[in-house]
């Protein structure tokens, strides 16, 4: 057993001795590769979604060093056709390159190879090696002296690109390197699958296009194995029966992502701590996580801070990721931004309507946080102030209500269209962020020019009444609850006849002030 080639299934045999969540079908779709021309895949995922736990499965699958059928007799893949023909067939080669950027070294890429080649032709003693052997060189040799061809597994493929900039030495000889062994004519001699994982596509790393012949599945582009990592809701509702959790307070919290076809994925790693700890909360925060998302939005591209804002409020944007280069270091365009953002998890991805949005209340604490970080402290203010706003509705206070929609209205215009009504409906939804802990917030613009509608609807096991807004423009408040009153009120709502809050709001354009009327239909 060595350090890189056939380290053997100790890493799944923990993964198995932990909870685990049988995402085994994976198999079936990398074996369906080997040997042809898609033996290259290359995933792409956030942080906390389950790839090196991935990678440690298909080592303990493919390493010919161990028997790993008992790790495997009861999960999926153990149905598949193909589970026999390629179980434990393979030298394996498994690289996490986490370990050679933490060391800080500025001969990275050369300690890279000379480790490799030292391990494994410490695993073939018979086959020396030559005095001008390179990696790829020497692997040619074992393969064709051994009749074998190698499974290679990189995991954490971009923490390279992740750490150097692109144009420094260390970059060049890291993609030339990936070139020698993955795109050249003897890649298809040596390897009968490569298996990459990391946070970024490669698709458009170096204008060269040095790895095209990768078949990637990223964020953006899950294709097949949008399921396999993270958590789908029926994976969760299993785990929330079986741990006596409350599965709605698990999906507030770590739902929301969709990933190609999959329309809803939960963070895995978020969901398992709450799990152990039996309780939900952000596990982000405590890594100082939203530091990266503070780095990109204070770039503040034309209109990116107006779009983080109306995600804050719990609307979708738009965004067109085929511009961005894959570098998080490359940023030139507001869509850049927003895309970094989906690989790095804290927005979703609606591919059929080109659409972001942030996907769950964990991660719009992060986004928060990270405006907090920020220069837009008017933002943050408010955003503190939503509690305020939220407990004066509940308690019928009209006064305080205008005065708060004042509050937000004057410190978010400064970069919203002062006096627009979609604009006026955005600073309403930004004015009552806060609701989103114990409600589901559904906002609206109705056909009539000039207002819109914010419904809030108590979550499961929230005792608060469900609360209709409606925002006028230029009119008397008392037009605003008429409003309310001639609507058909939605299935959604009308369930909450007994325990409903009518709330009506009108803005007079001259005066720049707010005026609030509340009913309680009880």
């Amino acid at each position: 057993m060595g350090a890189y080639i056939n380290i053997g299934n100790a890493g799944f045999q923990r993964v198995r001795n932990s909870e685990y969540v049988d995402k085994s079908g994976l198999i079936a779709i990398v074996n369906n590769t080997l040997f042809t021309e898609r033996s290259l895949s290359c995933v792409s995922r956030s942080r906390r979604f389950g790839k090196s736990v991935a990678a440690k499965m298909l080592c303990a699958y493919y390493d010919l060093s161990c028997d790993s059928r008992h790790l495997f007799a009861d999960l999926e893949i153990a149905n598949d056709p193909s589970f026999e023909k390629h179980l434990n067939k393979y030298p394996v080669i498994y690289l996490d390159l986490t370990d050679f950027v933490s060391k800080k070294d500025s001969n990275i890429v050369k300690n890279i190879e000379f480790a490799l080649l030292t391990d494994i032709s410490e695993a073939y003693p018979d086959i020396a090696t030559r005095e001008k052997d390179g990696l790829m060189d020497y692997l040619l040799r074992v393969s064709e002296a051994k009749g074998q061809q190698f499974f290679f597994i990189i995991d954490e493929w971009d923490a390279i690109c992740r750490e150097y900039a692109p144009g420094t030495e260390a970059m060049d000889q890291y993609v030339n390197l990936l070139r020698r062994l993955f795109k050249s004519e003897k890649a298809t001699r040596v390897f009968a699958g490569v298996y990459m994982t990391g946070i970024l596509p490669i698709k458009k790393y170096k204008t060269e296009s040095a790895l095209n012949n990768f078949i990637e599945y990223s964020m953006v582009e899950p294709v097949d194995m949008a399921p396999y990592f993270g958590f789908t809701r029926d994976e969760v509702k299993a785990l929330a029966e079986r741990h006596h959790m409350d599965f709605d307070e698990l999906e507030k919290w770590y739902d929301g992502y969709q990933i190609g076809d999959e329309q809803s994925i939960f963070n895995p790693n978020s969901v398992m701590q709450a799990l152990r700890s039996r309780r939900c909360r952000s596990f982000w925060a405590a890594t100082g996580a939203y530091d990266a998302v503070a780095h990109y939005i204070q770039m503040n591209y034309e209109g990116l801070k107006d779009d983080i804002l109306r995600m804050l409020a719990g609307e979708r944007c738009p965004v067109d990721p085929t511009g961005f280069q894959n570098d998080m270091s490359v940023i030139h365009t507001k869509d850049d931004v927003l895309t970094v953002l989906i690989h790095l998890g804290y927005l979703s991805y609606d591919w059929k309507e080109s659409e972001c949005y942030i996907p769950n209340r964990e991660v719009a604490g992060e986004m928060v946080n990270a405006v907090k970080m920020c220069n837009w402290s008017h933002v943050a203010d408010a955003l503190e102030k939503s509690k305020q706003l939220l407990q004066a509705t509940l308690r019928g206070d009209e006064e305080a209500v205008a005065h708060g929609v004042d509050v937000a209205h004057d410190e978010n215009t400064s970069i919203l269209s002062y006096n627009d009504e979609n604009s006026l409906a955005c600073v309403l939804s930004i004015a009552y962020y806060y609701a989103s802990n114990d409600y589901i917030i559904h906002r609206e613009l109705a056909t009539g020019k000039g207002f819109a509608d914010l419904v809030l609807i108590p979550r499961k096991n929230v005792d608060s009444p469900a609360i209709i807004i409606e925002l006028k423009y230029d009119k008397a408040v008392d037009t605003a609850i008429d409003q309310i009153k001639r609507r058909q009120y939605p299935a959604k709502v009308a369930q909450y006849a007994d325990n409903l809050l009518l709330v009506g709001i009108t803005y007079h354009r001259d005066t720049k002030q707010h005026e609030c009327r509340i009913e309680r239909r009880e």
